[in-house]
């Protein structure tokens, strides 16, 4: 193998994936990875599926997936037994790539509940030697395709975030766009169409084989219960390619928002309009589902898009207060999911250590708190404190389970009795007795704090000044 600086790739001897050669260090450790960029998109992006089987870019993308771990596929085959198996077959996969024999295993059919608690997502999850594969043409495409994208796309993108994408909303409300087009697009990595995808990505990709084999990925079946069926539309989430593919389909509809000068943020399939008024609203909404469902063939949920006020409804989680210059804060359907999302906590506290119940819960009130670290509106956090921190009382409270022992434990941690009495013996359920005055001073905010749970609304302050 050449040097990583070579300008020679198609010329460079391919030894197995993974082998030592020449050069002691691992392959693909160069500092300076030759890219698409300035490898094969300058002569029109005809020879991309040698720049995907490039050396660096497959130990790139090794240990991207190996990063990921993930679930084994329809084969069984774990990320660490990728490795080995590359090592013995490579060459042999290589060449099916290269003359477009290679077949795609079909995906595993996963569902997963929504985030609103609202139906189940579909799941395909590739075999790992195809996420290998997928991962090492994410590599070379993305930067081709991503810096033609919108600056108002955010999602799954380099360098960009959910977060950038709520500060670009919030801008515009506050320069008087104060109406919002909220579309929700129906199923949209189940239907999308795989002849207008591929049109699109025939326009920049000139190299058929590659697109052949993304083709390939796109129709590979999907195994439910030991039976394959058959995929005539969609990308399901769950392969490394899937975020890219969705981009570049929806970039169209980006071009036509910047085109007709909207103020638009989009995150993958979430998007929404600013208007300054309801019936501009109104009649941005029609031509954009004529547009959705004419030029893209998409589905818009007719049900759950709408024209309103952007406290009033919510995107990525987040919403607006409704003032003369209206504050992020975190929608009431997320404080809500966070609760469905704590109840098995809760559940599997009544048999687990205490310790390892506030184990979980940080972990949970970390991530929480760093994904709305931007909601300028902090009183939901302090009543979510108030709530987790009584929740471990009723916790504690179960574990004592007889009026005795709970009567024996108040006393022993300093309950005056005629606090404790009435406490250990209250017959008004495990909730209700957790907020009365003896669990309160038995297990006081301080003393949570010293066995290690959480403060959220302390967590939240530590990433807002990290902004």
């Amino acid at each position: 193998m050449s040097e990583a600086g070579s300008d020679k790739p198609a010329e460079r001897a391919e030894a197995p994936l993974g082998t030592r050669v020449g050069n002691p260090s691992f392959p693909g450790e160069a500092s300076q990875a030759h890219t698409a960029c300035d490898g094969y998109a300058g002569d029109g992006t005809s020879r991309l599926m040698e720049e995907v089987l490039r050396r660096e870019n497959l130990m790139r993308a090794y240990k991207r997936v190996k990063s990921n771990k993930g679930a084994p596929g329809v084969d069984g085959m774990t990320v660490d037994e990728l490795m080995p198996y590359c090592r013995k077959h490579w060459s042999e996969i290589k060449e099916q790539l290269l003359t477009e024999t290679y077949e795609p295993r079909p995906v595993d059919r996963k569902e997963i509940p929504k985030a609103d608690g609202k139906g189940t997502r579909m799941l395909g999850i590739p075999v790992v030697l195809d996420r290998l594969i997928q991962q090492a043409i994410l590599q070379v495409l993305t930067p081709i395709y991503d810096p033609t994208f919108s600056e108002n796309s955010h999602g799954f993108r380099p360098g960009r975030s959910t977060h950038d994408a709520i500060l670009k909303s919030r801008e515009y409300v506050n320069e008087g766009y104060t109406f919002v087009v909220d579309m929700d697009l129906e199923k949209f990595f189940d239907r999308v169409n795989h002849d207008v995808l591929m049109s699109r990505l025939a326009r920049r990709i000139k190299d058929k084989r590659l697109l052949r084999l993304i083709r390939r990925y796109l129709q590979a079946g999907m195994m439910e219960g030991g039976v394959v069926s058959p995929r005539e539309e969609g990308t399901p989430q769950g392969g490394p390619l899937s975020p890219l593919l969705s981009n570049i389909l929806l970039d169209e509809l980006d071009k036509e928002l910047e085109a007709r000068n909207h103020r638009f943020c989009r995150y993958a399939d979430d998007f929404n309009v600013y208007v300054k008024s309801e019936a501009a609203g109104q009649r941005v909404m029609e031509s954009l589902t004529k547009f959705l469902e004419k030029r893209l063939r998409l589905k818009v949920n007719r049900d759950k898009s709408a024209v309103g006020r952007p406290w009033e409804r919510k995107f990525l989680g987040y919403s607006f207060t409704n003032e003369v210059k209206p504050r992020t804060r975190i929608a009431p359907k997320s404080l809500e999911r966070l609760k469905q999302k704590l109840k098995p906590i809760w559940k599997r506290g009544r048999g687990q250590s205490l310790k390892m119940t506030i184990k979980q819960l940080n972990q949970i009130i970390v991530g929480w708190a760093s994904y709305y670290r931007l909601s300028e509106l902090i009183w939901p956090l302090k009543k979510l404190d108030s709530w987790i921190r009584r929740r471990i009382r009723c916790i504690i409270w179960r574990h004592w389970k007889t009026p005795k022992t709970r009567l024996k434990k108040l006393l022993a941690r300093g309950v005056p009795i005629h606090v404790a009495g009435p406490c250990a013996y209250a017959n008004a359920g495990p909730w209700k007795s957790a907020g009365l005055p003896g669990m309160n001073m038995a297990f006081p905010n301080k003393t949570l704090q010293r066995w290690g749970l959480k403060c959220l609304l302390d967590e939240y302050r530590r990433f807002a000044l990290s902004l």
